[in-house]
């Protein structure tokens, strides 16, 4: 395994440091008011600290446990409750109250439940654009085991971004992506932009897992082929012990030539950086794609 940089070790000295700040603690404290998840949470997100100090957060819907077992994610795999039917007010309630212009939310993936949440992810997205007229929506899903009705469901809320991550390249999904498809993934972005051609298409790839170069332009390339409009690109570090482990730490160095790889490839926009996560400035990925 190769050594911890020191950048990491900055960055959580950071993190830890603004989440001691009377700003991220009343963000915390405004979510567990409404019992609100959040991805920075339950994924371990190594931004949580600067993003709640700066009153932003990404939901995360259909609670916090996930009924997949990839070897990367820290999200609670267990037995999952049934849909919380008042979450989707109570998110809408507090972008609202936050004055938020743009928002991400996300959930575990819920092969539970018939639609995969289809329904929900619809409902939330409708009353955040209710209560806040003019805020921008980007509801990053799972694959609903392709499901087309529950995807033109989620679609029909009329989001401003469909998110759906790739998260790596093909020849690692046997091995950290159970339950999971790399073409059925690609099946989301692509059908999301036939059906509607009018919202953007986003999605994510981690890297340090075993990718190697050849593999990661391809990934790129089938993306892009998939009508992919947005990208972002960031570093994987293991939650625990207990998960897949890094392989490589790349260098902002790698980042940016992978970044402008990416751009040349026909994307849009693209975030690339060792600390970018999915919803990681968002409204400026979408803002650089849009013009808005």
């Amino acid at each position: 395994m190769p050594s911890f940089p020191d950048w990491i070790l900055k960055e959580v000295r950071k993190n830890k440091s603004d989440l001691r700040g009377s700003a991220a603690a009343g963000t915390a404290a405004e979510l567990s008011a409404r019992a609100l998840h959040t991805v920075c949470d339950e994924a371990r997100c190594p931004n949580k600290g600067k993003c709640f100090s700066e009153g932003e957060a990404t939901f995360l819907i259909l609670g916090d446990i996930c009924t997949r077992n990839c070897g990367f994610c820290a999200v609670t795999k267990a037995k999952p409750l049934p849909p919380d039917p008042g979450e989707p007010l109570r998110a809408a309630e507090l972008c609202r109250k936050w004055g938020l212009k743009y928002v991400v939310f996300t959930s575990p993936t819920r092969d539970d439940l018939p639609e995969g949440g289809a329904a929900h992810f619809a409902e939330t997205n409708r009353l955040i654009k209710q209560f806040s007229p003019g805020i921008r929506t980007e509801p990053l899903i799972p694959d609903f085991k392709g499901d087309l009705k529950a995807l033109e469901t989620v679609l029909a809320s009329n989001p401003d971004v469909l998110g759906h991550n790739l998260e790596m390249v093909s020849g690692l999904y046997a091995q950290a992506r159970a339950g999971a498809d790399y073409n059925r993934s690609l099946g989301v972005i692509a059908n999301s932009k036939r059906l509607r051609p009018d919202i953007y298409t986003k999605s994510g790839i981690m890297l340090g897992l075993g990718e190697k170069p050849d593999e990661l332009e391809r990934a790129l390339g089938d993306l892009v082929a998939h009508s992919c409009d947005l990208l972002t690109l960031g570093q994987y570090l293991a939650p625990t012990k207990s998960h897949r482990p890094v392989e490589k730490y790349y260098t902002e160095e790698e980042f940016s030539r992978w970044g402008e790889k990416a751009k040349a490839a026909g994307f849009k926009a693209v975030m690339s950086g060792p600390l970018v996560r999915s919803s990681y400035r968002a409204s400026h990925l979408y803002a650089e794609a849009s013009g808005a």
